[in-house]
């Protein structure tokens, strides 16, 4: 079993008097990682999934509430955004047993932020967790092997079912997508015109590394720009996507509301694309790799809890930096490459006109940006 990073912070906060709330995409270990950190532990265990649960938690009042922990001290309940009023039912177990270790788990942003965040506004510590990390990829099988996986982890992703089922990569991915995006997705959000948030997935899947233009796919899928705004919204909600924002001082020449769009886990990216082309024969190899390394670096700076900001850089005049760090007012460029030989001409304004530093990223040295 891979070693999570977040298992040791969160077991430092467990007799905390807080909740404890971990968010981020299925399948990505969550339920596994805190029946690990509960391990022999009596511990009463509620599912989302489960009209047993639904039955039991929604619309509770404060006496019937102690029938049903009993004596339990841990509560974990499991994808608490389905359960009906789940938000106020924990308000409750927090403010009235403090005694009470209380353990949430949950798949969507949205419905965590209007169903949990908010009535657990300052009783809770929140974590994300992704897809596995180089970080605890190289920590539990080794630099070497690691190394030896990085071609598979480009194409393939990092998905813990898919990282332990080795030559059924493709066959996972499948179901993946069908049962995340095209079931909580589509469904949970009540898509209303399913058959352009497919095709819109499909463009941004072909588009990473490039500047995205709403208006151009407005234009390219025959809908109205809003509706595009929205679905790239709720995608990036259901942790599927992410963005990056220009960087911009408000210099008139720099681009300063363009925006990147990437994918969490780069074999969800392959797999709606149907492209598993070994790397040799690829035609979109950099922003593969540029893609790869900006979600592991996102991962690292969120399981530091690092206050860093993320953008890329672009002048009118063509001029970029791949991805740009601004930290307590520091700003770092990164241009990455896949080969270490490759000419790379650093623009002269950026360094300049930012104080900054910029550092070429590419196969040979990527792990002291991702370590």
């Amino acid at each position: 079993m891979i070693e999570r990073i977040l298992q040791k912070d969160i077991n430092q906060r467990l007799k905390s008097g807080k909740a404890i709330v971990v968010i981020g995409p299925r399948q990505v270990g969550k339920t596994t990682l805190i029946k690990k950190i509960l391990d022999k532990k009596d511990y009463l265990f509620f599912s989302g999934d489960e009209l047993e649960s639904h039955a039991k938690l929604s619309n509770l009042s404060i006496e019937k509430l102690k029938y049903v922990i009993g004596n339990y001290k841990i509560i974990f309940v499991d994808e608490a955004q389905r359960i009906k009023n789940i938000g106020l039912t924990l308000k409750m177990v927090t403010d009235h047993y403090k005694e009470v270790m209380l353990i949430v788990g949950g798949s969507s942003a949205f419905e965590i932020k209007d169903s949990i965040n908010e009535p657990l506004t300052g009783r809770k510590w929140e974590y994300e967790l992704f897809p596995i990390s180089w970080f605890e990829l190289e920590k539990t099988y080794g630099f070497i092997k690691s190394e030896q996986q990085l071609e598979y982890r480009l194409l393939y992703g990092n998905y813990p079912e898919v990282i332990n089922n080795p030559g059924d990569e493709k066959r996972v991915l499948q179901m993946l997508i069908n049962s995340y995006l095209f079931k909580d997705v589509l469904s949970l959000y009540g898509i209303r015109k399913p058959d352009v948030m497919i095709h819109l997935v499909r463009a941004l899947a072909l588009q990473i590394g490039s500047e995205v233009s709403f208006n151009e796919l407005s234009q390219i899928l025959e809908t109205d720009k809003k509706t595009i705004s929205n679905y790239i919204h709720i995608l990036e909600k259901g942790y599927i996507i992410f963005r990056l924002s220009s960087f911009s001082r408000n210099i008139r020449n720099e681009i300063k509301f363009n925006q990147k769009v990437y994918f969490y886990d780069t074999g969800i990216r392959n797999a709606i694309l149907g492209n598993f082309t070994f790397l040799n024969s690829r035609n979109d190899l950099g922003e593969l790799w540029e893609n790869f390394l900006i979600s592991e670096r996102l991962k690292k700076n969120k399981y530091e809890f690092s206050f860093a900001n993320s953008y890329f850089w672009r002048n009118v005049s063509k001029q970029e930096i791949h991805y740009v760090e601004e930290v307590d007012g520091k700003i770092t460029g990164y241009e990455i490459k896949w080969r270490p030989n490759s000419k790379t001409r650093i623009p002269k304004i950026f360094k300049e006109r930012y104080d900054a530093e910029v550092e070429i990223i590419h196969r040979e040295n990527f792990r002291d940006f991702l370590m």
